[in-house]
């Protein structure tokens, strides 16, 4: 794909007169722009939401015992497959693979193949207590799939609201990439004061470069109120700190090396990552915050076809 891009940006360069800088800058632009990878962390195992279903009496969610949280149904489809579906379209990801747990493999398998450019990857634990973590499980995922491309990595709980495009963030994340080549994209929302204490918080400059980012901070322990979800498009360049970060990581409770978040902050002082703004985003974490995203999608979503894309 890479030569195909150069020669159309030197058939263009035959016609019209180009100053050989603004060539250059194009041709940087254009050839940044291969095929990504994506990555879908779901390997958890729902511990909220499973027992807010298994508490409730009423027996009206009594469909979602037992089912993975990127498999529930949101809207007309399940949750993992409106990812599925904007990566796809996006013109910007070739692969998808999805990284899950023993005990919801089968499942995941079963969904998977009514699409061909997903694999599944198993992390071979059966239980919350025994999990990889998430970056393990990313770094699982580039290992096994000998991934050597930039990846997009998604958290497998979240969706984003309608304004959001897969297709726009990858065009930011190409501009970055001409700039320098170990760029990395991460995402950012304003949160309201009273949730600074539940998200990762970054703090970034006026070129929008983020400076560092705080787990959980107190409001009055930043100025900054840019939660930052798990969607991140690292560099291919950046993929070689999984190994160093979780060999820092190693002897460290599962809470320091679990969340993807704690990676993207390790990495923020070795390579220079930028912040995407969009307005907003579902997490699914327990029962009441999934009925709030699946009406969304249902009653509130103007046009699924184009969602995300």
């Amino acid at each position: 794909m890479r030569n195909w891009l150069e020669l159309i940006a030197n058939f263009f360069s035959s016609f019209f007169y180009v100053e050989p800088s603004c060539l250059l800058r194009v041709t940087r632009i254009l050839t940044s722009v291969s095929l990504m990878k994506a990555v879908i962390l779901a390997a958890g195992y729902g511990t909220r939401l499973q027992k807010d279903v298994l508490s409730d009496r009423s027996g009206r969610y009594a469909h979602l015992a037992g089912v993975a949280k990127p498999l529930l149904p949101v809207g007309d489809r399940a949750l993992i497959s409106h990812w599925v579906r904007a990566l796809s379209d996006s013109g910007g990801v070739d692969c998808i693979y999805v990284v899950t747990n023993a005990v919801y493999l089968s499942a995941f398998q079963e969904w998977a193949a009514h699409f061909p450019n997903v694999q599944i990857l198993c992390d071979q634990t059966t239980s919350n207590d025994n999990r990889l973590g998430a970056v393990a499980c990313l770094q699982l995922s580039i290992k096994h799939f000998q991934i050597d491309d930039h990846v997009v990595v998604i958290g497998g709980d979240t969706l984003f609201r309608e304004d959001f495009s897969v297709r726009r963030v990858l065009e930011r994340f190409s501009h970055l990439q001409a700039e320098k080549d170990s760029s990395c994209l991460v995402l950012s929302y304003q949160c309201a004061d009273q949730e600074t204490q539940k998200y990762g918080i970054l703090e970034v400059d006026a070129d929008h470069r983020v400076v560092c980012m705080k787990e959980k901070p107190l409001p009055t322990e930043t100025p900054s109120r840019r939660a930052c979800p798990c969607f991140y498009v690292l560099s291919k360049k950046s993929l070689h700190y999984l190994d160093t970060f979780l060999e820092e990581k190693k002897d460290a409770p599962i809470g320091q090396r679990d969340a993807p978040g704690n990676f993207v902050s390790w990495i923020i002082p070795r390579a220079p990552v930028f912040a995407y703004h969009i307005s907003g985003r579902f997490d699914v974490g327990n029962l009441s915050s999934y009925l709030e995203c699946d009406l969304y999608f249902r009653d509130k979503l103007q046009d699924v076809q184009s969602y995300m894309v």
